[in-house]
C-alpha cells in the first residue's frame, strides 16, 4: 500500500473503533460503516508487486483497468496511436510508466470532473500530461480525473528519469489513463481488455529500435531493481 492509504485509511478506521465503545446500537452501526470505509481505502490505495517485462521494445500498462478507445491520433501533428484506460474504484490505482527514458515535460492542467469513461474527458478533464522521452521518440501519458477522481498526483518531476514499469503517482477514486505513442507502435490490446500497470504489453515499437546489447543489459538491470522495489508495504 502506498502512503496516501495511511493518511486517508486511518482516521475512519480509528473514529470508528471509538464509536464502538458506546456499544449502543446506533453507535455500532456508526462504527462498522465507518471501520468498512477505512478498511475500503486501505484497499483502494494498495500497491502490488507486479512482473515487468523485460522484452526490448515492448510498451507496458501505465494503469489497472479495461481498455476503452484503441484508435489513430495525432499529437501536435505527429502521426500516432492512442490507447485510453478506464479506471473502475476496484481497480488499482496507482500509475506506472509505460517505458524507460526521461520526462521531458511534465503539465498539470486544471479541469472540468466528467465521467471519465467520457471521450472528452481527455480533452476537458483535470489532468497530468507526461511527455517521455524514450529511445523509440515521444511518448505522452494522461493521468486524467473522473466524476469521483478529484485529485491526479504526480511522484515525479520535469527531468527525472525513470524504468520502464516504474511507479510515476496516483489518481484518487476512478479516473482515467491516456497513452500515446508515436509512429511505429504495433498495438497488442483491443477495446474491452483488462489490463494491469507495469505488467500488460500494450504495444510493441518498431521503428527506432536499437540493437545496442550494452543498453539492454542496463534497461533489463532497471526493470529487474524496479521490480525488487516496486511494492511498498
Amino acid at each position: 500500500m502506498v502512503k496516501e492509504g495511511y493518511w486517508f485509511g486511518l482516521p475512519p478506521l480509528v473514529a470508528g473503533l471509538l464509536v464502538l465503545v458506546f456499544r449502543t446500537p446506533v453507535a455500532v452501526v456508526v462504527g462498522c460503516v465507518l471501520i468498512f470505509l477505512g478498511l475500503f481505502v486501505f484497499y483502494f490505495f494498495r500497491n502490488p508487486h507486479r512482473n515487468i517485462p523485460m522484452e526490448p521494445g515492448v510498451v507496458v500498462s501505465p494503469a489497472d483497468g479495461r481498455v476503452v478507445v484503441v484508435k489513430d491520433e495525432e499529437n501536435a501533428g505527429r502521426p500516432g496511436k492512442q490507447i485510453s484506460i478506464f479506471l473502475a474504484i476496484w481497480n488499482v490505482h496507482v500509475n506506472r510508466s509505460p517505458a524507460a527514458g526521461t520526462i521531458k515535460r511534465l503539465e498539470y492542467k486544471p479541469g472540468k470532473f466528467l465521467a471519465a469513461w467520457a471521450e472528452k474527458a481527455s480533452l476537458e478533464n483535470e489532468q497530468n500530461v507526461f511527455t517521455l522521452a524514450s529511445e523509440y521518440g515521444e511518448m505522452e501519458f494522461k493521468q486524467i480525473a473522473g466524476w469521483v477522481a478529484r485529485r491526479v498526483v504526480s511522484w515525479k518531476k520535469t527531468g527525472d528519469t525513470v524504468s520502464r514499469g516504474e511507479l510515476v503517482g496516483l489518481v484518487r477514486f476512478g479516473s482515467r489513463v491516456d497513452l500515446w505513442l508515436p509512429e511505429g507502435a504495433e498495438i497488442a490490446v483491443k477495446v474491452g481488455d483488462t489490463v494491469h500497470g507495469g505488467s500488460s504489453i500494450v504495444a510493441r515499437m518498431t521503428a527506432g529500435v536499437t540493437a545496442d546489447t550494452g543498453r539492454g543489459d542496463m534497461a533489463k538491470r532497471a526493470v529487474q531493481k524496479n521490480q525488487d522495489s516496486g511494492s511498498e508495504a
